[in-house]
């Protein structure tokens, strides 16, 4: 099932996710997630992104052909727990489908130490770097109802801010369903 992506202003977006329960059944979940990430040609997609507040995020990097180390990236993170960000910190572009038309640099650390379960509640423990670190981090920013723009100076914002408006009420042109919070 393809859920619409909830918009930026959606409160959602704001509040930290809820932990989900050991043992509960993700597979449906986690499929529909991939299936509404692949209609909007993302790479990541976080729950609270399909407007459920639960810890759960997927990320398929394998599309990204200019990025080798991506080729196996495919994976759902449940219950994720950032353990340790470390490293030199690097910026580059990012953009988000809940903030569309909308890519800015963000600086992030170059390698984070992760905890998470995958869909069968296995337990992992896992250093991701470079790409995987940038990509997760975003998504992970999701759970914790942090967004790319708040990384961003005073100034930018202010200058995104009637775009942001817009984004909020709907009046943003994308390829894949939306929700929006103020649209009419």
């Amino acid at each position: 099932m393809v859920y619409p992506i909830v918009m930026y202003g959606d409160a959602v977006l704001r509040k930290r996710a809820e932990d989900i329960k050991k043992g509960t059944d993700m597979t449906a979940l986690v499929a529909d997630m991939f299936e509404t990430m692949y209609a909007a040609h993302g790479i990541g997609l976080a729950a609270p992104q399909i407007g459920k507040s639960v810890r759960l995020f997927v990320v398929d990097g394998t599309t990204l052909e200019d990025e080798p180390d991506l080729h196996d990236f495919k994976m759902p993170f449940i219950n994720p727990v950032i353990l340790d960000e470390d490293g030199e910190e690097w910026e580059m572009e990012e953009g988000c489908l809940s903030i569309p038309n909308i890519r800015e640099d963000v600086t992030r650390p170059e390698r984070i130490t992760l905890r998470y379960f995958d869909v069968n509640w296995n337990e992992h423990t896992h250093v991701f770097d470079g790409m995987k670190a940038r990509i997760i981090q975003h998504e992970y920013d999701h759970l914790e109802g942090k967004l790319f723009i708040d990384y961003l100076s005073p100034l930018k914002k202010r200058m995104l801010k009637g775009k942001l408006a817009n984004i909020s009420k709907g009046d943003v042109d994308t390829e894949y369903r939306i929700a929006a919070p103020l649209k009419k």
